[in-house]
């Protein structure tokens, strides 16, 4: 009755939309809905107690996605984005089941886009293993690889890198060359980023690969996406000013807090804890 009741009070373009990552990797998200939707308000989850998903295994995920997308409907959440790459490819299609008349948008590689911006048609693909092993990902590559060549890499420890703040000291770095010299042997002139958390630290990145390479997120693709999804619903928020933003962790806000307000350059930012 309590999922119900949110659900339909969610129905109102003044409802907030709701955002979830396994941590502060869906902020990269969130900033390009900001950027696309200034008016939206929004609610924003970080599972930082069980990150990273990357590593864990699909049953787990889809129950993680489930508790937390309960947790949204409760705040009033009138469209959810599964902001996270591992979560989508586990739990986008669970998630469309279990609230069917729920929008719920996803993310993936932006392969299409790098498609279009490769001229070498090689193209890099950084991500976790579990959004790499993945059937979605696995559909990506057989609906947009025609005629490219595509090389994928598994990154291990940079998003826990990301999680505590470290962007730019030498481990990080040292990870970042690591993963991205053997894509840059293959030749590539493109890169996507297949983790959400990867665009925080996408200076860095793009400094590793060089000028010649693009360097290529979901972020955009993923706001035009749910613009048209609460256009298509009339649940855009029309009127004066900008959208509020109320930001929820699993973990200890005093750990999270700090690293949250260095990506959103907001150093008001507070967090809440949220015992899912």
């Amino acid at each position: 009755m309590g999922m119900k009741s949110g659900r339909a009070r969610a129905l109102l373009p003044t409802a907030p939309v709701g955002f979830f990552d396994s941590g502060v990797g869906g902020l990269s998200v969130l900033l390009a809905a900001r950027a696309l939707l200034p008016r939206e308000n929004a609610l924003y989850f970080a599972d930082s107690a069980h990150c990273p998903y990357g590593s864990k295994s699909s049953d787990f995920v889809r129950q993680r996605a489930l508790a937390i997308t309960g947790f949204l409907l409760q705040r009033g959440a009138k469209a959810v984005v599964v902001a996270c790459n591992s979560a989508s490819e586990a739990a986008l299609e669970f998630l469309r089941q279990v609230f069917p008349g729920l929008e719920v948008v996803g993310v993936e590689p932006a392969l299409k886009v790098a498609q279009g911006l490769s001229r070498k048609k090689k193209i890099g693909v950084l991500g976790t293993p579990l959004t790499l092993n993945g059937r979605r990902f696995s559909r990506l590559l057989e609906n947009f690889s025609s005629g490219l060549e595509v090389y994928t890499q598994p990154v291990a420890g940079l998003v826990e890198r990301i999680e505590a703040g470290r962007f730019d000291d030498r481990r990080t770095a040292a990870i970042l060359r690591r993963s991205l010299q053997p894509l840059l042997d293959k030749g590539i002139d493109a890169l996507v980023l297949g983790c959400t958390h990867y665009p925080v630290i996408r200076e860095q990145i793009a400094a590793v690969c060089g000028p010649r390479v693009r360097v290529i997120d979901t972020g955009e693709p993923v706001a035009r996406q749910l613009q048209r999804r609460l256009q298509a619903r009339g649940l855009l928020r029309c009127g004066r000013g900008g959208g509020r933003v109320e930001y929820f962790s699993s973990g200890d806000p005093g750990d999270v807090e700090p690293v949250m307000r260095a990506i959103m350059a907001d150093p008001a930012l507070q967090v809440s804890q949220a015992c899912l």
